[in-house]
This record gives structure tokens, sequence and C-alpha cells, in this order.
């Protein structure tokens, strides 16, 4: 099967947790060991997401005073090359060493005129209390938004429409390849007026980003890999039940919200619908049961309705 496995935030970086390079292999090699599971006689794509490493770049490039900060853009690019070494790396370690990898600095287009320019959602960078959020956006114009009990900076996140190397990565996959890409959703690019090419200012989600690659990729099967086992409703209730199956079209009338669950929901519906496959939504150590079809949420357009655990 060709599979693409998009590998939630708290695969690199557990909420709360401080920003170091040990912690983030820490958390990668453990990634690895799961997904080293699945890639004996598969053809495997990693994504991942960086609103964390984004934003602890940006906060470091702004301590810097002697040049402008670099933009999102140029940051993302950043990230997906610090990200896709140390995956690479942990595979290599957990699988034979005749597997070939590669990490492909991925640029996705966005419309210019997405709505999303103008109401920020994304979070980046550390968590802050309500005191310290409030007087970093008014120190460096940020806008912020809640995130749980605590509150982080957030940015434009508009839908990503193309991925510009779909093609190098196919090539790379005919050939054997672990392709690591479309990190953070892609570098945000979009077209100018006069049909050249440039970065903006944004970060993409990144499972958004994930479904539109496993599409366009024609993948049998899009793995969203996150912390919880499935998608649950009345989630922290009483009455809380996993789903086990739904078909796209009953699984968004239910109204996950749009800072968590929302985007995966969305991702797996859109990749479900567009390709005939099946996506999952699952705990990334349950990812081998995920693969043969025993855990996770599965959405996919084979029967109608939605069946819980």
């Amino acid at each position: 099967m060709r599979i693409v496995v998009a590998l939630g935030g708290n695969a690199l970086l557990r909420r709360g947790q401080p920003m170091t390079a040990e912690n983030q292999r820490e958390n990668i090699r453990t990634a690895a060991a799961q997904i080293a599971r699945i890639a004996p006689g598969n053809e495997l794509v990693v994504a991942h997401g960086n609103g964390p490493q984004v934003g602890l770049l940006s906060l470091q490039a702004a301590s810097y005073k002697e040049v402008a900060p670099y933009p999102l853009d140029v940051l993302g690019a950043e990230t997906e090359g610090m990200i896709g070494y140390m995956i690479e790396q942990e595979l290599g370690n957990v699988l034979p060493k005749e597997v070939p990898f590669a990490t492909l600095l991925t640029q996705t287009e966005v419309d210019p005129n997405d709505p999303a320019f103008q109401k920020p959602t994304k979070p980046i960078g550390p968590v802050y209390t309500e005191e310290e959020a409030k007087r970093l956006a008014a120190e460096k114009g940020w806008a912020i938004a809640p995130d749980g009990d605590k509150f982080r900076r957030v940015v434009p996140s508009p839908k990503p429409k193309h991925i510009f190397e779909i093609r190098p990565i196919k090539w790379l996959l005919e050939q054997g390849t672990v392709v690591i890409c479309a990190g953070g959703g892609g570098i945000p690019t979009m077209y100018t007026e006069d049909g050249k090419l440039q970065g903006i200012e944004a970060v993409i989600d990144k499972d958004l980003a994930s479904s539109l690659l496993a599409q366009e990729l024609k993948s049998d099967l899009l793995v969203i890999a996150t912390d919880v086992t499935a998608a649950f409703i009345d989630w922290g209730k009483p009455t809380q039940k996993g789903i086990s199956h739904a078909h796209p079209d009953e699984l968004e009338k239910l109204g996950f919200a749009s800072g968590s669950m929302g985007p995966k929901v969305e991702a797996a519906c859109e990749f479900a619908r567009k390709t005939g496959n099946t996506a999952v939504i699952g705990a990334l150590a349950d990812i081998e049961a995920i693969v043969q079809g025993k855990a996770g949420t599965r959405v996919s357009t084979e029967k109608p309705g939605i069946t819980y655990f």
C-alpha cells in the first residue's frame, strides 16, 4: 500500500514541554519506532507539524535586533529541514540500512484572497499565561487566542491548493524511498499578479495539507496520528463514545472543535470523499493496528452512518 502518515505535534513536542533539541529527538525516536512497524512492504510518506518550532525560531529571530526577523515561509523551510533530518536519522536507526530516505522541502500553494488572512487562527510557538500573552501581543503586534487554559500566538492558516513537489515525491516512492515532506503543511506560497511565485506570512494546517498530499499521490491510506485512540463524541464527559467507522457526510455533522479534532476530521473526510479510500484518525502507538484495520476512527464512503466502539 501507499500510506501517508501525518504526525501530530505531540509526536515532536508535548504540550508545555521545553522546546529543546533533546526533547524533540526523544519524541521523534519514539515516533520512529512506531512508524518502522508499517514500513516493510509499503510505500511510506511522512508529514508532520511544525507550529512550536516555527514559533520558537520566530522568537529567537526577534531577539537579534540587527536584522529584521525572517518571515514565516522561510522559518517553515528551516523547520522542514530540521525536523526531516531528525526523522530520517531516527527511522534509519530502526529500519534496515539499505532503506533510502529523503526529506523534501515542499512548497504548498495557497490563495492570496483566502479569508484566513483576515482572521488568524493557527497556533504557533509555546503556551503563555494570559498576562504574558497580552504583554507579548502589545509588544510585538501579535494576534493571540486561548489554547486550553493557556494562550498562544495565532497566525493565518489558508487552505492548501496544490503541492508543487508532487512529481519528485512520486519518483522517490517508485524507487523505494521513505519520503518526509509537506512538513508543517508545506511552505506557504502564492502567485503574485505578475505570475511570480513567492512565500507568504502564514502556517498551513498540517492535516489538511497531508490530506491534499495523499490525494495527489493517489494513496491507499491516510493515517492521521495523534495522541488519542480515536475521534470521540462528548469528549471528556461521562457520555463520551469513540467512533469506530463513519461516512464523511455523517461525521461532519457532529461539529468537532476547530482548534483540536476539527481539522483532522475535515482532512479525513476530504480524503475519503475525493479518493474513495480510507482515512484513519488514531493514536501513534496504535499505528500497526490502524494499518491492519483494527484501531482508530476509520472514515470512508464504503458504508453509510456511524458506528461506535
